[in-house]
């Protein structure tokens, strides 16, 4: 078993409930890491009625990654421009390292192609976010078209893979 095996069978993934979404509130240290996080336009410091309008909550699919019922990581999907979208990717910090983040992605896209059409993934990342691109490149996402209707093109990557990829 690798070190990003481990607990594997531990992790579930559920529905975000307005608890998670105030759990998650403290997993964010500073402005910086919720510009890493929700990206350059997310409000910080943020209120519950902000970070409940800024993951557009009643809009995605949210969810929540549990470690034997403890809350450990969150993302949200959408459907954007046919493709099926992934969005607001964290793990909580005192599980990063462990292949976490890969799990969520994993299981995330496993939900997302039963939940959207589509016949790939995309997401944005910051392209300093050295970690999340490494783990969104070992699952097989690679450098696409940047959308032409969104901003940030100046500091945001934005990543495709196919639904069925032989990456793992």
């Amino acid at each position: 078993m690798t070190r990003g095996d481990s607990h594997r069978e531990d992790w579930s993934l559920r529905k975000a409930t307005a608890a998670d979404i105030e759990a998650l509130m403290a997993w964010f240290g500073d402005q910086h890491d919720v510009v890493i996080w929700g990206g350059p336009t997310f409000r910080y410091p943020f209120t519950r009625e902000t970070i409940f309008e800024d993951i557009y909550g009643q809009k995605m699919a949210s969810f929540c990654m549990a470690e034997r019922d403890d809350f450990v990581g969150f993302g949200q999907l959408y459907e954007r421009d046919g493709r099926i979208h992934l969005a607001r990717l964290v793990v909580r910090p005192d599980v990063r390292g462990r292949g976490a983040g890969k799990r969520l992605i994993e299981m995330l896209m496993d939900v997302g192609a039963t939940l959207f059409p589509g016949d790939e993934f995309s997401l944005f990342v910051l392209r300093d976010n050295i970690p999340a691109y490494e783990c969104y490149k070992s699952l097989g996402f690679v450098v696409g078209d940047y959308p032409s209707d969104m901003p940030y093109a100046d500091v945001c990557d934005y990543l495709t893979r196919p639904v069925q990829s032989t990456e793992k």
